[in-house]
């Protein structure tokens, strides 16, 4: 029996949830779900520029929890790009909550 996922913190519900290549109809692509989780995970890591400690911290998780999201979002974010697919960005086990540690 696997352990039940505990909720992760997230600072913000992205505005813009939506990323498609220009010039296909949404209709023919293929659709990439992002949970709120990895994005949280990606603004963390690689736009804000923390350690995984750090940002594991800040997300209330263990490093190898973070780990283990960071490397999912972007194996999902590598094949929204190599393959043209389109990126919704939704759901997973995530609070808002304010992260100002």
């Amino acid at each position: 029996m696997t352990r039940p996922k505990c909720c992760r913190k997230i600072a913000c519900i992205p505005d813009i949830n939506y990323y498609k290549p220009k010039g296909i109809p949404s209709s023919l692509l293929e659709e990439v779900v992002l949970t709120l989780d990895e994005f949280e995970a990606i603004k963390l890591a690689d736009f804000e520029g923390l350690y995984q400690e750090q940002a594991a911290v800040k997300m209330d998780i263990s490093r190898q929890t973070f780990g283990r999201i960071i490397d999912s979002a972007h194996r999902k974010i590598a094949d929204v790009l190599i393959h043209g697919k389109a990126l919704k960005i939704e759901g997973g086990e995530a609070r808002v909550q304010n992260m100002e540690t």
